[in-house]
């Protein structure tokens, strides 16, 4: 990793394709023992049958199973990924399943082309996505009013723990291009849908926010 990465002020996309590249293969593989935050923040979104889900950031598709047995065989899943490596995985496994409810969009998420509403939308471990409110904005205008929204990832835990940010800091490097917003990565989204809900977990370390779109309007700038 380029040792200014840590300086950056924004996500760098290049480096974000670079890092997946390597990544692909072992991703699900290093994301293992997260599995249960996985699904903690799956939980949370409080699927239905029969709802259309957005899975923001999808990578190698390791939420689709999950979030297609709760939207049913009459629920649409719609994944959004950049990264060729990881979409290709992610259609693997959409193949492999047979699923016909899952589409799959490979392209950076503000410029996603959604042909759907969704009733829901999972931003699971997309820190550099949270940072982008163009790539917020284009997620929220294919809301559904009402529309449940759940983001889980690190963030830095209180300045007196740091044994914690510890482990937050190498984490954060291997998986994001910039640290900026890590004290509350979910602002931006908060700003867009009209308020989050935020529990942590593993002291601090993870967080899970989660709300409804109060509001349809476009994410804040700032």
């Amino acid at each position: 990793m380029s040792g200014t990465k840590r300086h950056r002020d924004t996500p760098d996309r290049r480096a974000a394709l670079e890092q997946y590249r390597r990544r692909a293969g072992s991703y699900d593989f290093e994301l293992a023992l997260f599995e249960p935050l996985r699904r903690r923040a799956i939980a949370r979104l409080g699927l239905a049958p029969g709802d259309v889900v957005l899975d923001v950031g999808c990578g190698t598709g390791l939420s689709l199973a999950l979030l297609r047995n709760g939207v049913g065989a009459h629920g649409r899943v719609v994944g959004i990924e950049q990264s060729p490596a990881m979409i290709g995985l992610a259609r693997e496994r959409v193949a492999l399943h047979a699923w016909r409810n899952v589409t799959l969009i490979e392209a950076p998420v503000e410029n996603a082309a959604i042909a759907v509403r969704a009733s829901a939308a999972l931003f699971q471990f997309t820190h550099d996505i949270l940072q982008r409110p163009e790539a917020i904005a284009n997620v929220v205008r294919h809301l559904c009013p009402g529309a449940r929204v759940v983001a889980c990832g690190l963030q830095w835990a209180p300045f007196w723990t740091l044994p914690v940010n510890l482990f937050v800091l190498p984490a954060a490097l291997h998986s994001v291009t910039t640290l900026r917003g890590l004290q509350q990565p979910w602002r931006r989204l908060a700003e867009a849908i009209g308020g989050l809900d935020v529990e942590t977990t593993l002291a601090g370390a993870v967080y899970f926010a989660s709300g409804v779109l109060r509001r349809p309007r476009t994410a804040a700038a700032g």
